[in-house]
């Protein structure tokens, strides 16, 4: 994807409702317009996060004066369960309390309060316990998807599990042997369900892709759903899409 098709689709994704308009505007994969509304939330969520909580007194305020907190949190443009729970601990209870509503609102007495807890729950596909395991599972869907192709090309490989207290990092999938890709000989491989624009390119590189190159040798990273054509990749490290899995490879050595 061009990086100016990619800003025009980030900067668009607001609110969880433009997702389906967008998809249907344009005839985009509803999952790719997901993805990339999550990456932008995450985003905007980190860079205003103090900011808002400096408010937590004036949203509690507002809050017992009988502004609900979906309402508190459009007009703060902040995801519903991360206001709820600022105004929840500003307000003195816990965050225990809290997620303890948010995982059961239906043993909630106050039926105003169950009603706004449910309100927030349903407006948040982020940060609610549902988005929490949808995001989980597009993990854990891209991970399986690595596995299965290399398996699919009698590829022996150790998993993160396998590894684990062996190194510092680990990949996703670290190669028994070096494979040759699309002429590429790569030793490690990582499953990102993810798209690859530059900032979450950048930020995967720095924490994670660099220190493998540095512990095993040249690898490639998988984005599955996609990344920027412009991007430029750090020296060690290849980037492919979900067309990899269409891809033979063999052993290099």
């Amino acid at each position: 994807m061009k990086n100016e098709d990619f800003k025009y689709l980030y900067d668009r994704l607001k609110e969880p409702s433009d997702i389906d308009a967008l998809s249907k505007d344009l005839c985009l994969d509803r999952e790719l317009l997901t993805v990339i509304y999550t990456q932008r939330t995450v985003r905007e969520t980190t860079k205003k996060y103090y900011k808002v909580q400096r408010n937590g007194r004036r949203m509690v305020r507002s809050w017992q004066s009988g502004e609900s907190i979906l309402e508190i949190a459009r007009r703060y443009e902040f995801p519903p369960i991360l206001t709820g729970l600022m105004i929840f601990q500003e307000a003195g209870r816990s965050k225990k309390q809290f997620w303890s509503l948010v995982r059961d609102p239906e043993s909630i007495q106050d039926p105003d309060l169950r009603t706004q807890i449910e309100e927030i729950i349903a407006a948040d596909i982020i940060y609610s316990p549902e988005g929490t395991e949808k995001q989980y599972q597009r993990g854990q869907w891209g991970e399986k998807n690595l596995q299965d192709w290399l398996t699919s090309q009698g590829i022996g490989f150790r998993t993160e599990k396998d590894l684990r207290g062996e190194y510092p990092k680990t990949p996703d999938a670290l190669l028994d042997r070096p494979i040759l890709v699309n002429g590429w000989k790569v030793n490690w491989i990582e499953s990102k369900a993810t798209f690859g624009d530059r900032v979450e390119v950048n930020k995967n590189t720095r924490k994670q892709l660099s220190p493998y190159v540095e512990l095993f040798g040249q690898g490639l990273v998988v984005y599955w759903f996609g990344f920027v054509d412009e991007i430029t990749m750090e020296d060690g490290v290849f980037i492919s899409d979900s067309s990899l899995t269409g891809l033979s490879c063999r052993c290099a050595d």
